[in-house]
């Protein structure tokens, strides 16, 4: 059974995360609205919850999933090594459109990775609702809330649409306002390597992280 809940009405949105925390820990999906778009989410130590995200979206297990988090201090716990320079990139642009690639821990048994790959893409969302959820369930495998080569979903129902009852929760905050996409910056090394600019500008970055490399110039 589907159920909706508008996130722009206060005591909704208090229903509507509590549902959604359940539904998320116990391996179910949930619709989000994040900064760029609606995403579709659930608990990313669940590996029942992970094979049903990539079975609604049909996504190739190939393909890893991202990881939102709700506190930086999480990403310690998440992440092998995390320089000095990707701790500065951290507490300048968390939360925000920030993505980072890191080694995950050898010791974390989750599926959010592609088969033999041992990276993890993890950031801290900006949007509130996103934001109060990764708090509540601890951190959350996010990916857009649209079938495989679809365009991303601007609204909860645009995402209904396509998912339809393979998620329990929607949170419906209303149109997203871009689809501008975060910047992903690789720090499995001491410098920085910028993957794609996106909401962050290269400057931006250049201002905490002056030896970033893999910046293409003019």
């Amino acid at each position: 059974m589907i159920r909706r809940f508008d996130a722009c009405d206060e005591g909704d949105l208090e229903q509507g995360l509590l549902a959604a925390t359940a539904a998320a820990k116990r391996g179910e999906l949930v619709v989000v609205p994040t900064e760029s778009a609606y995403g579709v989410a659930t608990d990313a130590f669940r590996s029942d919850g992970l094979a049903a995200l990539r079975l609604a979206k049909s996504r190739d297990r190939n393909l890893p999933v991202p990881v939102l988090v709700g506190y930086p201090t999480t990403a310690d716990g998440l992440v092998a090594t995390l320089s000095p320079a990707a701790r500065l990139l951290i507490e300048a642009f968390w939360p925000g459109p920030l993505t980072i690639v890191g080694n995950s821990q050898p010791s974390l048994m989750w599926e959010v990775g592609a088969e033999g790959d041992a990276s993890v893409s993890i950031r801290m969302p900006l949007h509130p609702v996103a934001l109060e959820l990764a708090r509540a369930v601890g951190p959350l495998a996010l990916t857009g809330a649209n079938l495989a080569g679809a365009d991303l979903p601007r609204t909860a129902a645009e995402a209904e649409a396509m998912l339809g009852d393979s998620v329990g929760v929607y949170l419906d905050a209303g149109p997203s306002l871009t689809l501008e996409t975060s910047t992903i910056v690789d720090i499995t090394h001491n410098v920085p390597h910028l993957l794609r600019e996106g909401a962050i500008t290269v400057e931006q970055i250049r201002e905490v992280c002056p030896e970033l490399t893999g910046v293409v110039h003019d």
